[in-house]
């Protein structure tokens, strides 16, 4: 895991790219940071119109809803922003990449730590909104903060893989962004996975959204904590802790295979 060890002997330089790309982000800006849960809140504002008062969605029947929502959304708008950002950083980066020699799998990562000043925001406004609104999460909201970490984990290591992949091969920011839209509606952010339309008669609808969708037990685990009030099922616990270190793997192992052409190719 050389790759992530250059954040720390590089952290000056790691500094210096994260704070670059975070005033780039909020240049000219007034409001500066509250920019970033202003798409957030907007998304929840629409969805919670659509399915509660449009097609009154089975969903909406759950008390304190506009909760269950939000208590998706960070994980989710963190894991999407980041992607997109990521895959296109070496690219926007191609003069500094060619002009100097360091470890380029900074540049992702820097962005990836951009995104999660919003994550980390998001997170906080959810934990007081428990606090306030859920008495029965008051004992549980703190389990949210070590699976944040690991949430962080599978951010950074597949967004490290696209980064790298996209810097060799265009198509994959297209296909990244073609990809989001369905993979949201496939995650529960809206639902719950027991409201899923025939869930019961077709099981293995459910079974493959839960665990062949590396975000459901992420969102799931949070959820149990900062909503529900109980520490998150074990299962969805040890799958983000694997699927955060397999996340971590395969960014190093696809950065390492490309690093030596990525200069060349941006």
């Amino acid at each position: 895991m050389g790759v992530y060890a250059d954040l720390y002997r590089y952290r000056e330089l790691f500094g210096s790219l994260f704070r670059r790309d975070l005033r780039a982000k909020y240049k000219g800006s007034v409001l500066g940071l509250a920019w970033s849960l202003a798409n957030p809140v907007l998304l929840m504002l629409v969805y919670l119109l659509v399915f509660s008062v449009l097609w009154r969605a089975r969903a909406t029947a759950l008390p304190h809803y506009w909760l269950f929502l939000l208590c998706g959304l960070p994980a989710w708008v963190f894991f999407a922003t980041s992607l997109q950002a990521a895959s296109r950083s070496l690219l926007e980066n191609a003069n500094l990449i060619r002009k100097v020699r360091f470890p380029r799998q900074l540049v992702p990562l820097a962005n990836v730590a951009t995104q999660l000043v919003s994550f980390v925001v998001m997170l906080v406004i959810v934990i007081f909104l428990s606090l306030v609104y859920l008495p029965a999460a008051r004992d549980t909201v703190l389990l949210s903060i070590p699976l944040a970490a690991l949430v962080v984990c599978l951010v950074a290591g597949i967004a490290l893989a696209v980064a790298a992949a996209n810097a060799v091969y265009r198509d994959i920011e297209h296909l990244v962004a073609a990809a989001l839209l369905p993979w949201f509606f496939l995650t529960p952010v809206l639902y719950s996975l027991d409201q899923i339309p025939g869930a019961r008669t077709h099981p293995w609808f459910e079974r493959l959204i839960h665990w062949g969708n590396p975000l459901t037990p992420a969102i799931e685990a949070l959820r149990a904590p900062l909503f529900f009030g109980h520490a998150p099922r074990v299962a969805d616990a040890v799958y983000l802790a694997v699927a955060a270190v397999a996340a971590l793997a395969l960014g190093a192992f696809v950065f390492t295979r490309v690093d030596d052409r990525i200069a060349v190719e941006v």
